[in-house]
């Protein structure tokens, strides 16, 4: 039987397992026996990847089927610092399950700085988990945080989410709330007032925030980077996912 390599994000980890990804999928976010349930964000890493950092062989060579014959499900090869030892360039498909088990691939393109500017909502997945708002786009966030930092916060490397505003990117104060389905209303709109191009473009709206989001709430896609590599994996839009993906979509938002 073949042996994958997965990083996950939730949480942060890099997993040897025998079973192609729509199987993980299923496996890793609906658990076996005592596992817990939920959303499940990976990547496919290539199977000849290697780094000195991490026993990859050791973890493949105890990747064997049960004494029934059935597959081992996973191997923790690495629970800390996986991510920023990793080059994008070895990251395959990302692949986002529901707490149901489907499973979405999503595949890489490369990012663009955008020109018209606005606010945006990002949530980190790894290292960190923090939850935030900007004026920066993707690219420049990325960027500030880990090869150009104008703070004392800097990360070696980097995977977030962009999340939706509605109408508060345009009026965090007056803006209506609509369908955002976010707990924290009150310190959103609080931080997002107080972004200012120039002075003030980026504030925190939760130190340590819940891994699990909302998928629809996705704007824009996820962004994963190493270095001065940054690689954009964008989310089809809702349209796209009603018609290609009608029963990921579905239990996606139950």
């Amino acid at each position: 039987m073949a042996v994958y390599l997965y990083l996950s994000l939730i949480p942060e980890a890099l997993i040897a397992s025998m079973l192609p990804p729509d199987e993980f999928g299923q496996y890793y976010a609906t658990g076996h026996q005592c596992k817990s349930k939920g959303q499940a964000v990976f990547f496919e890493v290539d199977p000849a990847f290697r780094h000195p950092y991490f026993p990859i062989d050791e973890g493949i060579a105890r990747c064997v089927p049960h004494p029934d014959g059935k597959p081992k499900n996973s191997v923790y090869i690495s629970v800390y610092r996986v991510l920023e030892h990793i080059p994008t360039e070895s990251l395959g498909t990302l692949h986002l399950s529901t707490s149901y088990g489907q499973t979405l691939p999503l595949a890489r393109q490369e990012p663009h700085e955008e020109t018209n500017p606005t606010r945006h909502l990002y949530q980190d997945l790894a290292p960190a988990d923090a939850l935030l708002v900007s004026t920066l786009d993707p690219v420049r966030y990325y960027r500030a945080v880990t090869n150009e930092p104008t703070k004392f916060i800097r990360y070696p490397a980097l995977a977030f989410v962009e999340l939706g505003l509605g109408a508060l990117a345009e009026d965090p104060e007056n803006g209506a709330v609509g369908d955002l389905p976010y707990a924290y209303m009150p310190p959103l709109r609080e931080a997002l007032m107080v972004l200012e191009p120039g002075v003030k473009e980026t504030k925190l709206v939760q130190r340590a925030h819940s891994a699990e989001f909302p998928y629809r709430m996705v704007k824009t896609g996820f962004f994963v980077g190493n270095g001065p590599r940054l690689s954009y994996y964008p989310m089809p839009k809702p349209e796209v996912l009603r018609r290609d993906h009608a029963r990921w979509w579905r239990l996606a938002n139950l």
